[in-house]
């Protein structure tokens, strides 16, 4: 069963995020995963729900999602992630 993974990301230092983009993008698809949508235009239908910049990924399995989350690859991209952004994340399972 698909896994999608939603961040909602706020980024301070736009050229050390972009590091973490060229690293993040081979590691993610090496793993099996996709993105669906990354910084694209955004609005709030309903609720006080404030989205920086979200990111829509799709895994095949939770299980492929969480290897590569705690992989060694993702946590040392991660890092630098941290260095020049904050972020919110959930993962939900899809529809069998």
């Amino acid at each position: 069963m698909s896994t999608y993974v939603i961040f909602d990301v706020e980024i301070r230092d736009p050229a050390r995020y972009q590091e973490f983009m060229k690293g993040v993008k081979p590691a993610l698809e090496a793993a099996g995963g996709s993105y669906l949508a990354r910084g694209g235009a955004l609005k709030v239908y309903e609720g006080d729900w404030a989205p920086r910049r979200i990111v829509l990924l799709e895994f095949p399995s939770v299980a492929a999602w969480e290897s590569f989350y705690h992989g060694e690859t993702y946590q040392g991209l991660k890092s630098i992630r941290d260095e020049c952004s904050s972020a919110r994340l959930v993962s939900v399972e899809g529809l069998a």
